[in-house]
């Protein structure tokens, strides 16, 4: 089944260009593991970003022209519509492994669910922080169902890639294969959904911000 969240395109140019962070880049592999729409779309920022290189004029009016062709690229994926399920043939039938972590988190986290190591956060919340990552924080957790965190806002960027049960928020329901591209504009409070504890990969370029003032007392003790 197609995620019913993606990449926004302003995500999916800076990955195509080697502009993000070690971090983002990890969950933005994540979700393109599971995500032919997205990757199309990576696809056509590469065949794209070729002009943008030959612009690479030192002078103000290639500079101009640049940010011309990016704002036009962004544009352009920001329109184009979803993949339709026969524009790419179907793979052959396998039997995938439910316990195995897709194959971009294999060098932060191991290979599979079942050999994570998590560490106690708060209650019903577990978190295993990679210590490899050379660039912003990038983290996995587990949240037992029905449970709602802080309301926060972002310092500059989130990724969140879903991989097992939900969460609901002021976007709407996120699944497995989900990803939330988050900017400093966006303030939510997910509350994850009934059945299975939601387990997500996440990444962030800064700090989270809290407007409750217990929230921000927690916020050194949790590092996020």
């Amino acid at each position: 089944m197609m995620p019913a969240h993606h990449l926004d395109p302003a995500t999916v140019v800076a990955y195509a260009a080697g502009a993000l962070s070690e971090a983002m880049a990890v969950v933005v592999a994540t979700h393109l593991a599971g995500c032919d729409h997205c990757r199309a779309q990576v696809r056509d920022a590469e065949r794209i970003g070729g002009v943008l290189v030959e612009q690479q004029q030192p002078d103000a009016a290639g500079a101009a022209r640049r940010d011309q062709l990016r704002a036009q690229m962004i544009e352009r994926l920001d329109e184009s519509p979803a993949i339709p399920a026969q524009a790419a043939p179907a793979p052959a039938p396998t039997v995938a492994d439910p316990d195995s972590l897709p194959a971009p988190l294999h060098t932060y986290f191991g290979r599979s669910f079942g050999t994570l190591k998590w560490r106690w956060m708060a209650p019903g919340v577990h978190c295993i922080r990679s210590r490899v990552v050379s660039g912003g924080q990038l983290f996995m957790l587990r949240i037992a169902p029905g449970k709602s965190m802080p309301l926060h806002s972002h310092g500059r960027s989130e990724l969140t890639q879903v991989l097992r049960g939900a969460y609901n928020d002021v976007l709407g329901h996120f699944g497995p294969g989900d990803v939330a591209d988050l900017d400093s504009e966006v303030t939510h409070q997910p509350v994850t959904a009934v059945g299975l504890p939601c387990i997500c990969v996440a990444a962030l370029d800064a700090p989270l911000r809290f407007p409750g003032w217990f929230a921000r007392r927690l916020q050194p003790l949790v590092g996020l």
